[in-house]
C-alpha cells in the first residue's frame, strides 16, 4: 500500500495510565487537554479502543511486537515480587522492520521492553529514559525530596524542568534535528505520568482545587457481589477508610498532571509545525492503560477490568490523509492495532503471528464487514499475587471471567459504571455462555495459553463453574 509517495514521519506519543475519561474531548470529566483536543479535532478520534492488558510493561511490549503479552510471557511488570518474562531482543517488532525501510527511530521517556535490555536492541538508534532525567534532576535539584508518597504532591521544580516538559524537550530537539536530513523518522514519547504518584508543577496544580472535584460516578462501591481480591485491594494499600474527601486533592493532582503533559505535547506538536514536518508526520496518542484512583475507591489498576483501566484514549492524526473531526466507535485493541495500521501504510505486510488488524480502512472511510464488535482484555496478577482475569465487553454487556473466585457480568446500558454484578441471574445464563464461547475463541486465535489447558475450557466452555454466593 502507498498512501503516500513520501514515506511519513511517526510520531507515537503514548501516557501512563491516563484515564479515557480524563481527556476534555470525551466531554465526562474536566480536565483541561486543549492541544491533545486539537489533534483529536484535526483526525480521528476512538471511542471505544481497548488495552490487551491493564499493566504497564506488558501492554508497552504488546505494542512493539504487535502480540498477546502472554504469548511471550509478559504476565504483569517486570520488577515485581515474582520475576516474569518480557519481550527478548531477539523476538520481533515492528520498529526493527522499519529500520530496514530506512526509518530513524527514537526513543524517549519511560522504557518498559525488558529490564536488561533498552531500546537499541529493539530497533531504535537512539534513546533517552527517565533514568537520563533523573540524573540531569540529581545534579541540578540534589537536595530536593518528594515526601507525600503514593497519593502525590506538588513538583518544586520550574515547568521547563519538570519530567513531562524535560521529556518533551528531548523530542523536541530530535524533531529538530531530523528536520535537517532526509530519512523519515519515529519517534516514540513515552511520558511517564499520569502514572501515580502524581507530581504536576505549581502552575498546573493551581487549576485545579480538591473541593471543586466531583466524585467519580462509580465512587459509592460497596463490593457486594464482587471477587473478594477488589475489597482486598483498600485493605493492601491502607486506603480502606479514605473518604471522597481524602480522594479529591489526589485526583485534582491526577487532573493537573494531565494537563501538564498536555502543555508538553502542545510544545511537541508546535516544533512539528514550525519545522514545516506537520503535514507529512503521522501523529498518534494513546496510553498503555488507565487508572483507578478513586473510582470504585480502589488506587492503581490491578486485579479488576474495569473501563477505567481497560478503556484508553487513541487519536490518530494525518493531515491530508485522515479526514478531519472523525469518530469511531468500532472495538480498537490498540496495542495490537497500530503495528499493522503502520505497516501497511508503509506498504509492508504484517507478519502472520499478529494479534491485530490494520485500521486503514477505517482512516479511508471503508466500510469493514467483519470487524470485531468486542473488546478482550487480560490480567494475571502482580504485587500482590497471582490473579488470572479475562474480559470480553461489547456495546451492552460485560464478562469477566475470574478464575479463582466469582465472575462478573454487567449490564452497560443500565449500569454503565459497574457497580452490580448480575452474573447469578438465571435469566442471563445464555448471554453468558455465549459470551464465554467467544471469549475462549477470541484467546485461542490469539495464542492466550491459559484456554488451551482442559480444565480452563471445563470451566469457561462447560459452565462448570459456581457464580452464587
Amino acid at each position: 500500500m502507498n498512501l503516500n509517495p513520501k514515506k511519513p514521519n511517526i510520531l507515537l506519543i503514548a501516557a501512563d495510565q491516563q484515564r479515557y475519561d480524563c481527556i476534555g474531548y470525551a466531554k465526562q470529566y474536566p480536565v483541561q487537554t486543549p492541544h491533545i483536543d486539537k489533534l483529536a479535532e484535526k483526525g480521528a478520534w476512538f471511542t471505544n479502543a481497548y488495552t490487551p492488558i491493564p499493566v504497564c510493561a506488558p501492554a508497552r511490549q504488546a505494542l512493539l511486537s504487535g502480540r498477546r503479552p502472554e504469548t511471550f510471557g509478559a504476565l504483569w511488570n517486570y520488577g515485581a515480587a515474582l520475576e516474569v518474562s518480557s519481550l527478548s531482543p531477539n523476538e520481533y517488532t515492528w520498529v526493527k522492520d522499519i529500520k530496514e525501510l530506512g526509518y530513524r527511530n527514537s526513543f524517549i521517556g519511560k522504557w518498559s521492553g525488558h529490564p536488561k535490555y533498552g531500546p537499541a536492541e529493539y530497533g531504535f538508534h537512539q534513546d533517552i529514559t527517565i533514568k537520563d532525567y533523573e540524573s540531569f534532576r540529581g545534579e541540578k535539584y540534589p537536595d530536593l525530596k518528594y515526601k507525600a508518597g503514593w497519593m502525590g504532591e506538588v513538583d518544586p521544580v520550574p515547568c521547563e524542568d519538570n519530567v513531562s516538559h524535560w521529556l518533551a524537550a528531548q523530542a523536541i530537539r530530535q524533531i529538530k534535528q531530523y528536520a535537517q536530513g532526509d530519512e523519515p523518522w519515529h519517534i516514540r514519547l513515552d511520558f511517564s505520568g499520569p502514572h501515580l504518584p502524581c507530581r504536576p508543577s505549581k502552575e498546573f496544580a493551581e487549576l485545579y482545587k480538591g473541593e471543586d472535584i466531583t466524585p467519580w460516578a462509580s465512587f459509592h462501591e460497596d463490593f457486594h457481589n464482587k471477587p473478594y481480591i477488589q475489597k482486598q485491594q483498600l485493605y493492601s494499600w491502607n486506603i480502606e477508610n479514605y473518604t471522597w474527601e481524602d480522594w479529591r486533592e489526589t485526583v485534582a493532582l491526577y487532573y493537573a498532571t494531565i494537563t501538564e503533559i498536555d502543555h508538553a505535547i502542545g510544545e511537541v506538536l508546535h516544533t512539528l509545525e514550525e519545522t514545516g514536518q506537520a503535514g507529512n508526520t503521522i501523529v498518534i496518542y494513546t496510553a498503555d492503560h488507565g487508572d483507578m484512583c478513586g473510582s470504585h475507591r480502589m488506587i492503581d489498576k490491578h486485579y479488576v477490568l474495569y473501563d477505567d483501566v481497560v478503556k484508553v484514549p487513541l487519536i490518530i492524526r494525518w493531515d491530508g490523509i485522515v479526514s478531519p473531526g472523525m469518530i469511531m466507535d468500532e472495538f480498537v485493541c490498540h496495542s495490537l492495532d497500530i503495528p499493522p495500521t503502520l505497516l501497511e501504510i508503509l506498504g509492508k505486510k504484517a507478519p502472520d503471528f499478529f494479534s491485530g488488524r490494520s485500521l486503514v480502512p477505517f482512516l479511508q472511510e471503508r466500510q469493514v464487514e467483519d470487524w470485531r464488535t468486542e473488546a478482550v482484555s487480560t490480567y494475571n496478577g502482580q504485587q500482590f499475587g497471582l490473579y488470572t482475569q479475562r474480559m470480553i465487553r461489547n456495546n451492552d454487556w460485560k464478562y469477566i471471567w475470574n478464575t479463582t473466585d466469582i465472575d462478573e457480568l454487567y449490564d452497560l446500558n443500565n449500569d454503565p459504571h459497574e457497580l452490580y454484578n448480575i452474573i447469578g441471574q438465571e435469566r442471563n445464563q445464555s448471554l453468558i455462555q455465549e459470551l464465554r464461547r467467544k471469549l475462549y475463541e477470541t484467546l485461542l486465535e490469539e495464542g492466550d495459553g491459559l484456554v488451551k489447558s482442559s480444565w480452563m475450557q471445563n470451566q469457561l466452555l462447560n459452565n462448570k463453574k459456581i457464580n452464587t454466593r
